[in-house]
């Protein structure tokens, strides 16, 4: 009903002026006001509709002027410009319609096309937050021990999603070591995270049936991975945590390295790079190369950091720069806790925050009891990833 009132309206408006002209009689000459009603459909209906009231009100402009006698040799100059301009009206009304259609087609396409990306967005954001959270699950507490003190800490990307391939762990091994994980796999999406926790999944299982060292342990980590299909890429630095025979001995920190950036450790109030005289490859390669171990022991308040490259690399500096700034951070962090420590490290990113994630574990050694606590740890999703957590 509505449609055609609309169509119909430009019609009742030419007749307005058509039946006007009849009752004012041959001495009023208003015919050519007809040519509102093409103008007006040209706002209300399609092309061939506004064409046809143009045709119409050209027809009736002509018949009028034969009503008002307009076509003797003093009037015809007048009524031909007035047929002109009704000729010309319905042409301005055709082109005026057709710029009208063009102009909604594309608004019904934008429409379209933004309800479109915003169900995608949608879509993305839904299955991002999931990604997030089932990565976010991943990153669990660290294990309460009596002899060491640890913080973790992870924080994704500002430019990316909120997911990523960082991650840490911290669990205890059947023969009573404590494992300490921190690593990287390429990439900032829902496939990284996915092979991160496939990796992370392999890494646990393996140390669990493996006794032998963490170099022994990457090296079959590197042939699970490199069977994988498609490929992945991935940075693991590992180590583990052994009491000393005598508890005066404090505790023996052995890892291996698979191309990740070099941990810190500060021992009797200094701080150095644990880097490595030759730098074992990152898993996936499936290089035939020896992997190497190396170890230290911690006395009491001793510390250990171990982080991903999201927390030394800043865009168009070396990496030497980041670490030299952990460095001095955690020289200056003495006596501190290791939940402190890893406040402070975090700082950086203040400034710093870009295209990577980081993920950050501080251990830092207490005076052992003859009777430490087991290294269990808890599968406890860590609710706050942005603040520390230290047992």
């Amino acid at each position: 009903m509505h449609r055609l009132a609309v169509a119909v309206a430009p019609l009742l408006v030419g007749s307005v002026f058509a039946v006007a002209d009849l009752l004012l009689g041959p001495t009023q000459v208003v015919l050519g006001l007809v040519v509102i009603a093409p103008l007006l459909a040209a706002s209300l209906v399609g092309r061939r509709l506004t064409a046809a009231y143009g045709i119409g009100a050209l027809a009736t402009a002509v018949l009028l002027g034969v009503f008002d006698d307009q076509y003797t040799s003093e009037n015809w100059v007048a009524q031909s410009v007035r047929i002109a301009g009704v000729t010309a009206g319905s042409i301005l009304a055709l082109v005026a319609c057709s710029a009208r259609l063009r102009r909604e087609r594309r608004m019904r396409q934008l429409t379209r096309e933004s309800a479109e990306a915003q169900a995608h967005a949608q879509v993305a954001e839904g299955m991002a937050r999931l990604a997030e959270v089932l990565q976010r699950s991943l990153l669990t507490e660290p294990p309460e021990l009596d002899n060491l003190d640890i913080a973790v800490r992870y924080v994704p990307a500002a430019e990316h999603v909120k997911i990523g391939g960082d991650w840490y762990d911290v669990f205890g091994a059947p023969d009573g070591r404590t494992m300490l994980v921190i690593g990287d796999v390429a990439g900032h999406d829902r496939s990284a995270a996915a092979s991160m926790a496939a990796v992370r999944h392999m890494l646990r299982g393996i140390s669990q049936v493996i006794t032998g060292s963490p170099a022994d342990v990457l090296t079959a980590l590197d042939d699970a991975v490199g069977s994988l299909n498609p490929p992945i890429l991935a940075t693991v630095l590992l180590a583990e945590i052994r009491l000393g025979p005598q508890v005066a001995d404090g505790v023996r920190l052995c890892w291996s390295n698979a191309g990740h950036p070099p941990p810190v450790a500060m021992r009797g109030g200094v701080a150095e790079i644990l880097e490595q005289a030759r730098a074992d490859p990152l898993l996936g390669l499936r290089l035939a190369l020896p992997r190497q171990d190396h170890e230290l022991w911690l006395a009491a308040g001793d510390v250990v950091v171990m982080f991903t490259d999201g927390l030394v690399e800043e865009r168009g500096q070396v990496i030497d720069k980041g670490l030299e700034w952990v460095r001095q951070t955690v020289e200056g962090a003495t006596d501190r806790p290791a939940a402190e420590v890893c406040e402070a490290l975090m700082l950086r990113l203040a400034d710093t925050r870009g295209d990577d994630d980081a993920a950050l574990l501080v251990v830092r050694a207490r005076e052992v009891e003859n009777d430490p606590r087991p290294a269990v740890a808890l599968q406890v999703p860590v609710s706050d990833p942005t603040t520390a957590v230290s047992s």
